[in-house]
């Protein structure tokens, strides 16, 4: 891909120019890119704590409630792959630069809201603009760390974010909707992308392509469609139930019509997501490892709120804060792993490894009963579970990302959003579905108990929670079997090609 520069004569010298002011900010860039990629992720669970609040405000009902949510996660997840596309056709750095501007005025109308139509609709647009934000993100990252040591640290940083960012946004919902209001989760994202949008304006080198291919349009058709159904089944299944004919619907078209995506995408001159991004070993296995962490990640944090919560008696602020280890140990691996186990081992044991201990923390959930303590029960398994999730998660970006040509970063970045958004969606209603199955199966096993029903409620809610800690065990197991068979063996990821010509 070739740079225009149209203010200078000699267009080598600006490039020499801005190549060596992108190196000398490289670190800045990450910060920048980093406080981008938190708000997104933030806001897939900021809301949640404040949902009781905003429900109580605008007077709506609990059978609506998810849908504050799910219109995040449908627009987000079922436009990621138009997004990353359109970032390596309009550039990443405008791109970028929309998205901030987009994410922000939305937020401000959720923030604003009068009624539940408009705080839904205020949701979906955030989700829309993160779809742009999020694949420009990553694949600025990606374009601006050529150096392997350095990229390995910046990707280090960066996962810690998308795995840990969850967490973090459970305490911050927390910490607004108790001190200040519920409106707050939303404007809290003023002031991040305020921040972000100054950094991108002031560090981000322009670049610009003069050769734009035609965008896909059968293909991005194909691939919303699809991905918005999967995402809609799976949240149908989660609030109706896998036998919900609706739930059967929406998952059967979904993948009929991801099927015809892949067709399309054989014999499309211009395609959405070329084939030869996802049928490389290393990425393929990246992107399922992407997808697993995302149904696992759910799985803790879904059902360690509630059992913090409504068993141990914790407030949201000290819910967040409970979570915090697990985040502080996350970011310690994430880094360490990819700075220096990565150029050693290569990402195909390290991955496998940091799926199975993760695996192994959350096998140590699985003994949580009504009288277990934090610091004794939870403590150790959150421990683990960093390790784990840091050890794997952000190779697995890495390694998706590895190998690309220029012009396919951004379609590549999206695709490990996308992996991501759709597992996290898959989990949460994989994860709920077995978790209410096995407590009726409880209440109905256990009628001696029904003379004292809270006992009843209790014990029946903590043998929900362990047997979706099990699902979750497994769920990790495969992940780490599969970075063991599919990725590569020894093979490090490198950036993609044309990198260093695409930094600035």
């Amino acid at each position: 891909m070739s740079i225009v520069y149209d203010d200078l004569d000699d267009p080598s010298v600006e490039k020499e120019t801005h190549e060596a002011r992108q190196h000398r900010l490289r670190w800045v860039v990450l910060g920048v890119l980093a406080l981008a990629q938190l708000m997104v992720v933030l806001d897939a669970t900021i809301v949640n704590i404040a949902l009781p609040h905003a429900q109580e405000s605008l007077g709506f009902g609990n059978e609506d409630r998810q849908w504050i949510v799910t219109a995040y996660a449908l627009s987000f997840g079922s436009l990621l792959l138009l997004g990353g596309r359109l970032s390596d056709l309009w550039g990443r750095r405008t791109t970028f630069i929309a998205g901030l501007i987009g994410f922000a005025v939305m937020s401000a109308i959720g923030g604003a809201a009068v009624n539940f139509e408009m705080l839904v609709a205020a949701r979906a647009g955030q989700g829309i603009f993160g779809a742009l934000l999020a694949p420009a993100a990553l694949s600025l990252l990606t374009t601006t760390f050529t150096d392997p040591s350095e990229r390995g640290k910046a990707f280090g940083i960066f996962g810690a974010i998308a795995g840990g960012g969850g967490a973090l946004g459970l305490l911050l919902g927390g910490m607004l909707t108790e001190w200040a209001d519920w409106r707050w989760c939303l404007y809290v994202n003023l002031v991040i992308a305020a921040i972000a949008l100054v950094g991108a304006v002031l560090f981000l080198g322009p670049h610009k392509a003069d050769h734009r291919p035609k965008l896909d349009l059968p293909g991005v058709a194909l691939a919303s469609s699809g991905l918005f159904s999967i995402v809609y089944g799976f949240s149908n299944a989660e609030s109706n139930g896998w036998g919900d004919w609706a739930t059967i619907t929406w998952l059967v078209a979904g993948a009929a019509l991801l099927a015809a995506f892949v067709w399309w995408q054989s014999r499309a001159e211009h395609a959405l997501l070329p084939l030869r991004v996802i049928t490389d070993r290393t990425r393929a296995g990246s992107y399922l490892v992407v997808f697993i962490a995302g149904i696992g990640m759910f799985g803790i944090f879904l059902f360690l709120t509630y059992y913090l919560q409504q068993n141990l008696g914790f407030s949201p602020i000290r819910t967040g804060l409970a979570f915090l280890p697990m985040i502080g140990m996350l970011v310690v691996t994430a880094t360490t792993s990819t700075g220096v186990f990565l150029p050693r081992f290569g990402p195909r044991w390290l991955m496998a490894a940091g799926m199975f201990i993760a695996a192994a923390g959350m096998l140590l959930l699985t003994q949580i009963t009504a009288t277990s303590s934090y610091a004794s029960h939870v403590l150790p398994a959150l421990l683990i579970m960093g390790v784990g999730i840091g050890a794997s998660m952000a190779p697995a970006m890495q390694g998706a990302i590895s190998g690309v040509s220029s012009e396919d970063a951004g379609v590549a970045s999206a695709t490990v959003n996308t992996m991501q958004q759709v597992g996290g969606s898959v989990g949460t209603a994989l994860l709920s579905t077995i978790a209410a199955s096995s407590a009726a199966t409880f209440v109905s096993g256990h009628a001696s108990l029904a003379t004292d029903p809270a006992q009843l409620a209790q014990l029946a809610a903590v043998h929900s929670y362990t047997t979706a800690f099990w699902v979750a065990a497994a769920v990790f197991a495969v992940g780490g079997l599969i970075a063991a068979l599919l990725v590569r063996s020894g093979e490090l990821p490198v950036a993609p090609e044309g990198a260093a010509a695409m930094a600035h």
